[in-house]
């Protein structure tokens, strides 16, 4: 049962676990090259483990107090790299948290308004109706309106009446069923 439950948070929040991962591993690995790369550099201030976790927890939420640096052309390099993957995974983040929260909105949206849109169909409909039984009296103005309704009214229905694909990777839907999701790619057969 705990297994199960487990395995349903992995497969929701993968998306977050996997930078974090990502992220746990790039302040470890950073802090452990900086430490081999800058402990032994005369006039060097990174020179045990803690002072090194410190600055790579630092150096990859580029907060970068300054108050450890790396002196050597390696310990740069290491920075370098470390500064650039901080910074990529922090928009990865803010990217994947920003979607969910869109699509959590989406599905609110779409659960509020499923049921206004065949209201308003039906109230359409009995418009149309109403000025096609006295189609004699409609000016040439009110006759472009109707027109203009009744293929609004067409679109709506034929929208409704599509059937649905998601993609199973991404979540993206067609109203088709194409052959490659258009965002992530995958096979759709």
């Amino acid at each position: 049962m705990k297994s199960t439950r487990f395995n349903k948070f992995l497969q929701t929040n993968i998306g977050v676990i996997i930078p974090v991962i990502l992220t746990a591993l790039v302040i470890v690995l950073g802090a452990f090259t900086i430490y081999l790369a800058e402990h032994k550099q005369p006039g060097a201030n990174i020179t045990n483990l803690g002072d090194a976790l410190w600055w790579s927890v630092e150096t990859i939420t580029t907060v970068g107090y300054g108050d450890y640096t790396p002196i050597s052309t390696l310990g740069r390099t290491i920075a370098i790299i470390v500064m650039f993957t901080g910074i990529g995974i922090a928009v990865t983040l803010v990217t994947i948290l920003s979607q969910n929260r869109v699509q959590r909105m989406q599905e609110r949206l779409k659960s509020k308004t499923e049921g206004k849109a065949r209201v308003l169909a039906n109230e359409t409909k009995a418009t149309i109706k109403d000025k096609v039984e006295g189609i004699e009296k409609l000016t040439e103005e009110d006759f472009d309106g109707l027109v203009i309704m009744m293929k609004s009214l067409r679109l709506t229905l034929l929208e409704e009446s599509k059937d649905v694909y998601k993609c199973p990777r991404c979540g993206n839907a067609y109203r088709g069923k194409p052959k490659f999701c258009s965002s992530c790619g995958l096979a759709l057969t």
